[in-house]
């Protein structure tokens, strides 16, 4: 009988489902998933989490719960300081395992490999070696998993590049969503805009608006890095150079006609991110900004009233 891993549907799962799956169940686990965000499940991460804790940190002790209740042998929740050189991911990431296990009753094991691209690449790697050992494989099937794991990551990369969405790609569409007659940057970290519940069904709202989405997560790398250059100092942030990245590029290149960008309350990287691209945007007065702020609280009367407002406004803009 094959071991079960579950992996929260929250956080990471956004932008690292595709590698983390094809790594198990090349190692001969059975991946299992929470399931999709409800009521329930966010008002029991609420409930778990401390009263300080931001909204995608409160729905990923919800998720802990509903695989906990699912009886799986053990729970992925790695330990991600760093995924690249010289950048750093929200310390929310380093602490994850620790919340899990202090907030969360009865959580089956917990695999909380290390991952710190920027200081440690090599004990990281060893520490997956070791992850994969948990599941009586030898050294040379370990290394197979991390190749699996890679070609799956690449792949689902190259696809958010050619126009989807990671929700689209999750789901299996066949072909991306686009073709609306206004183009809207839709900037925000991929666990909040992905999750239908907590951004009230954010992106599929604005395609059903007859708008083309653009996320950052649909720009190459090299696009992202040159939308940084403006800037007098380097984000070390990892997600918030990637927002910042890509909500400087779009300006410059001219070819949206808005913005929306989607922040956490009490969330400190997407505060200060998300006030820079705005005094950006609004000191060139050409392109809209609408700033959405998101918590347990936020209503979807509120949220859709907005929207359509705001592609009004675009659409009387264009036609001017």
């Amino acid at each position: 009988m094959s071991v079960t891993v579950g992996i929260p549907r929250a956080l990471l799962y956004y932008h690292y489902y595709p590698g983390w799956e094809a790594f198990f169940r090349a190692l001969g686990a059975e991946v299992i998933v929470s399931d999709e965000t409800t009521k329930a499940i966010l008002d029991q991460g609420v409930r778990d989490a401390v009263d300080e804790a931001c909204l995608p940190v409160k729905l990923y002790l919800g998720h802990l719960a509903n695989l906990r209740d699912k009886k799986v042998d053990c729970i992925f929740a790695p330990r991600i300081v760093s995924v690249e050189r010289k950048k750093y991911l929200c310390p929310k990431f380093l602490g994850l395992p620790e919340m899990a296990r202090f907030c969360v009753d009865n959580l089956p094991e917990m695999l909380d490999v290390e991952i710190n691209v920027h200081q440690k690449y090599q004990e990281t790697h060893k520490g997956l070696l070791k992850l994969a050992s948990r599941f009586g494989q030898k050294t040379a099937k370990a290394r197979e998993a991390l190749a699996a794991a890679k070609i799956a990551q690449e792949q689902y990369e190259a696809k958010l590049r050619q126009g989807y969405t990671p929700r689209d790609i999750l789901e299996k569409r066949t072909e991306p969503a686009g073709g609306g007659n206004v183009r809207v940057a839709v900037m925000g970290h991929a666990y909040n805009l992905n999750d239908s519940y907590i951004s009230m069904n954010l992106l599929a709202r604005l395609r059903e608006m007859g708008v083309d989405v653009v996320t950052s997560e649909m720009l190459r790398p090299q696009e992202i890095k040159r939308g940084t250059h403006s800037l007098q100092k380097d984000i070390f942030w990892t997600f918030g150079k990637e927002l910042m990245g890509a909500a400087l590029h779009l300006h410059e290149q001219g070819e949206i006609q808005g913005m929306v960008l989607v922040a956490s309350f009490g969330c400190g990287p997407d505060s200060l991110v998300c006030e820079m691209v705005e005094r950006v945007y609004k000191r060139a007065k050409k392109i809209p900004v609408l700033l959405l702020t998101i918590d347990e609280h936020t209503g979807e009367a509120g949220v859709v009233t907005r929207l359509e407002a705001f592609v009004d406004m675009l659409r009387w803009r264009e036609a001017i």
